[in-house]
């Protein structure tokens, strides 16, 4: 396997694709099956990063519409996830070379603090997603003014 380019897939999941010579000698048994039958999803690479008043989370999404993007978040996670739709007009034998990864992806950042979620925003520019949080602020006090009936 020395020799050998790893697929961007690999590279992004860290995954490893096995020689032909080992998969014939050890095929696939029963119990196996169940390990390829879901499909491969891909993990985003990350960014995160904190100023003063935000957390912020940077991701390439390229070539995914915003309205494809669903991004989840709580007071302590966030999760991103899309998919990436090849064009279907080219044969797979007329490739001389693919490293570009199509398919569904998703990537879950636990945050290192709370954050304020109705505050956050997202935003797509040029396939760059860029995700700020604002964080909670937990030694902030206010003076709670007492009314009577």
């Amino acid at each position: 396997m020395r020799g050998r380019k790893r697929s961007f897939f690999e590279k992004l999941t860290g995954s490893v694709s096995l020689p032909e010579e080992i998969e014939e000698n050890f095929p696939e048994t029963q119990e196996d099956s169940w390990i390829n039958s879901a499909p491969e999803e891909g993990e985003l690479n990350v960014d995160v990063y904190q100023n003063q008043n935000d957390i912020v989370i940077k991701t390439m999404v390229a070539g995914v519409k915003p309205e494809d993007l669903d991004v989840s978040i709580s007071r302590d996670m966030v999760t991103i996830k899309g998919k990436r739709e090849n064009e279907r007009t080219i044969a797979d034998d007329d490739y001389f070379h693919r490293e570009l990864y199509w398919g569904s992806f998703s990537r879950t950042v636990v945050l290192p603090q709370e954050i304020d979620v109705d505050s956050a925003e997202a935003i797509e520019k040029h396939g760059l997603l860029i995700i700020k949080l604002p964080k909670l602020d937990k030694n902030r006090q206010t003076r709670l003014k007492v009314r009577g009936n």
